[in-house]
């Protein structure tokens, strides 16, 4: 391979690690390295309005594509990023997090530059990054190659983000890079994967009843299309938790709905709780998507599949990644599947009461005809997500929500970043207002860049969510009134836009027969009364009011 300059050989490693764009905001300090993307025809720039919003993109990005590359100035725009970051570590997505920094001789002479702290340690801010990211580098011309490459494996090996520091004066140096591709496999002791078939053998074995329960873990593997196999070739009673939802094809016989906990619609938590086995793939029981850690799955009856090690009964089987463990498991399903005797399930149905009045019932009763096979649809924390829960995805939908990390704002700009991973799927976005106003620059993003998202905005006067929890009639849970129809208006000088404001079921039915019938960006800004919320949310904000208060 040539000679290249450091900024050279990393677009070149992001390229080979799946990516094709870069997210974020320029800076002094990043500039030299901006050219280099430009001038790259493999990595595509993408500007933001801000840095949150540019980490949000990545993190949108990084759930269609697999992983995200996100770039800021020193001090001031990493620290705006690092809200973003963090929820991309909290919820396993390998964004590559790349500060464009002062000269090596500037920090040498500790020099009282802007965007410093004013006291010559150039540190500060990587030793914050510390905390939310699973590997760090400090870039220099002797060590670029090889930190650039362990930096790139160890983000996409462990699913998190990881921060390059790149000094100005480095990335326009050149090296020898090597020639060999990055070594992307993931190890696995053969040994382990016996052992573990065995154990999962000798509970299957006895098993007169099955349910698998996946979550968002099994998105983050990869392991979609063998889940689907799966349970395809062997069929049983299934259900995703939310944050997962959208893993599992909810179109195909036994989907049991969306599992809560106790705040399950219908028969879900029977149906899955109540098996003489359970293989939970990827699971992590959070308060949110639990409704306060309800679940009752015995351990002593459960195959849990993680990420890199699975767990049966009091055995932990390490080594192990997700795509072994399954791998070792569907021969085991096909062999013992036909002593199963309990019936496949099907999923609690919505609530079908007709009314002309929009509420959070009407709404989602509209959105399960509108959605459509292949769309991207994301739902910000508070009632978009919990409302969305109960919908049944048509085939190949992929769902993106953040309940988790939980910073509402997130799922606008996570839309864009999704669009670019996507650019020919449709994206549906459900946003409440305040979440909206967190991180609606970003929409003159997304009109400069001629995207046509699907954006719902639920305007129910306020924090919803934050008043179910607490201080319903509270002014601190209001928020400013918008006239959201003309944004679109306001952040594009030849705006190619559609908006609506509906405030009955019927104009809900026009509008979106109108959006099916085109192809341009539309928002609908859907009047909801401010203190309905969707079965799951009360259940949900009833268990954080009582953990709060106590």
């Amino acid at each position: 391979m040539r000679n290249r300059t450091v900024g050279e050989y990393l677009l070149c490693r992001l390229k080979d690690a799946g990516m094709g764009h870069l997210f974020g905001v320029p800076g002094d300090y990043n500039l030299q390295f901006l050219d280099a993307v430009i001038n790259s025809a493999d990595i595509g720039w993408v500007g933001c309005a801000n840095e949150l919003n540019a980490a949000y993109a990545a993190d949108g990005y990084a759930r269609c594509r697999g992983a995200a590359a996100l770039l800021t100035t020193f001090g001031v725009g990493e620290l705006s990023a690092l809200n973003g970051v963090a929820g991309s570590f909290a919820e396993y997505l390998p964004v590559v997090h790349i500060v464009g920094a002062p000269s090596r001789a500037a920090e040498r002479d500790g020099l009282l530059l802007h965007h410093t702290l004013g006291d010559g340690d150039y540190q500060h801010f990587l030793r914050m990054s510390q905390e939310v990211t699973v590997a760090q580098a400090v870039l220099t011309p002797e060590n670029a190659a090889g930190e650039i490459d362990r930096l790139l494996l160890t983000a996409l090996r462990e699913h998190r983000p990881v921060y390059l520091y790149l000094p100005t004066d480095v990335a326009v140096a050149e090296i020898s890079p090597p020639d060999d591709p990055l070594p992307l496999a993931t190890p696995c002791d053969p040994a382990v994967k016996v052992a573990f078939a065995n154990a999962a053998e000798q509970l299957l074995a006895s098993a007169k009843s099955v349910a698998l329960l996946a979550d968002f873990l099994a998105d983050r593997a990869g392991q979609q299309p063998l889940l689907r196999q799966i349970l395809t070739d062997t069929p049983m009673t299934f259900a995703t938790l939310l944050m997962g939802k959208g893993v599992l094809p909810e179109q195909l016989a036994g989907f049991a709905g969306t599992y809560a906990g106790a705040a399950s619609a219908g028969k879900t938590r029977q149906l899955i709780e109540q098996n003489d086995l359970l293989i939970a793939v990827g699971v992590l029981y959070t308060d949110t998507i639990t409704a306060g850690f309800t679940q009752q799955t015995d351990p002593q009856k459960t195959i849990d599949i993680g990420l890199f090690s699975s767990r049966i009964g009091e055995q932990t089987f390490a080594q192990l990644p997700m795509a072994a463990a399954l791998s070792a498991l569907q021969p085991l399903l096909e062999r013992y599947a036909p002593q199963w005797s309990a019936p496949l399930a099907s999923p609690p149905p919505l609530n079908e009461t007709p009314s002309d009045t929009l509420t959070q019932n009407t709404f989602w009763q509209a959105m399960q005809d509108f959605l459509q096979p292949g769309d991207i649809v994301l739902a910000d924390q508070g009632t978009a997500a919990f409302g969305a829960a109960a919908l049944r995805l048509p085939e190949g939908v992929t769902f993106i929500t953040q309940p988790l990390w939980g910073s509402i704002g997130y799922t606008l700009p996570a839309a864009y970043g999704a669009q670019i991973a996507c650019p020919d799927r449709r994206v549906v976005l459900l946003s409440g207002d305040g979440s909206a106003q967190l991180t609606i620059q970003e929409l003159g993003s997304i009109l400069r860049d001629d995207m046509k998202p699907v954006i719902f905005i639920l305007n129910n006067g306020g924090y919803t969510v934050e008043r179910a929890i607490h201080g319903e009639h509270q002014r601190y849970n209001d928020i400013a009134a918008w006239n959201w129809t003309q944004l679109p208006q306001a952040f594009s000088l030849n705006c190619p836009a559609q908006s609506w404001r509906v405030m009955q079921t019927v104009q809900l039915a026009e509008v979106m027969q109108v959006i099916r019938q085109s192809r341009r960006l539309s928002l609908v800004e859907v009047v909801l009364p401010p203190l309905d919320v969707p079965p799951l949310l009360q259940a949900v904000t009833a268990a954080l009011n009582k953990r709060n208060s106590a």
